[in-house]
């Protein structure tokens, strides 16, 4: 049994692969001064035999989390990194571990299922975009702050700011907590319409739209494109890059 995690900046998601079938183990927020209480997350997950962690987090967590691996599991936890191309993904960066391992594990899971144009939008503490072309091209994307960040940028920035959890997405507001919910959500989706529309330029046909990560539902409600919420995106491409990457036991470099 493999144990999967996907430790993102806000959250940490994990599964357990058996080889045939991904079985979804749950989420939990690490943000903030809040401990991550690893030992609760698998308390009751027995015969793991490899771990494999996609991390675009900071290295304390990270040097926590394996730290915590090896005593739970008596396994030492791979971390893989992004490379030129794998699983039939070409990589679009000149420095190609520079992308995130998390935006490239999720173009190689959408490759894999879907064999078309793609534009995947991941939503977490960034919002991320990127353009996947049938062959496995990546074209590259763009990054920006999440309705979440933006919001919380606002409030340590600016004085005076009405925030609750009660605000309402309008498109004009005639009160400064829905002008700043609105605000927030409408910049994200107009980043991602308007990302999709130069993507069919090139494409010369409107590419799939895949919705991932924490804040993906917030984003799905307002967009009018065609779109799906693929919220194990990701987990899903790093079973694929363990099965059939570099290094795996039969593996070519493009899969």
């Amino acid at each position: 049994m493999k144990l999967l995690i996907d430790l993102g900046n806000t959250r940490l998601k994990w599964a357990l692969w058996n080889g045939t079938e991904l079985h979804p183990g749950g989420a939990v927020v690490h943000a903030g001064n809040v401990p991550v209480d690893f030992a609760a997350l698998w308390k009751d997950v027995q015969n793991v035999d490899a771990v494999f962690v996609a991390s675009v987090a900071g290295r304390a967590l990270e040097d926590g989390l394996a730290h915590h691996l090896r005593d739970r599991f008596g396994v030492e936890p791979r971390f893989p990194v992004s490379v030129t191309a794998a699983c039939g993904v070409r990589n679009a960066y000149a420095q190609p571990e520079r992308l995130g391992v998390d935006r490239f594990l999720g173009l190689i899971a959408a490759h894999a299922q879907h064999r078309q144009p793609t534009v995947i939008a991941g939503c977490g503490t960034a919002l991320t975009l990127d353009a996947l072309a049938t062959d496995g091209r990546h074209l590259g994307g763009l990054i920006a702050p999440s309705p979440a960040l933006m919001r919380a940028a606002l409030r340590g920035n600016t004085a005076r700011l009405a925030v609750n959890d009660e605000a309402q997405v309008v498109e004009v507001a005639d009160n400064t907590a829905d002008a700043i919910e609105s605000g927030t959500r409408l910049a994200g989706v107009a980043l991602i319409e308007r990302f999709v529309a130069q993507s069919a330029k090139h494409f010369d046909v409107v590419p799939a739209l895949i919705l991932t990560g924490g804040g993906a539902q917030g984003l799905a409600e307002l967009i009018t494109l065609p779109h799906r919420i693929e919220a194990d995106l990701v987990l899903r491409g790093l079973v694929r890059f363990v099965e059939h990457g570099p290094g795996a036991p039969s593996a070519s470099t493009l899969g």
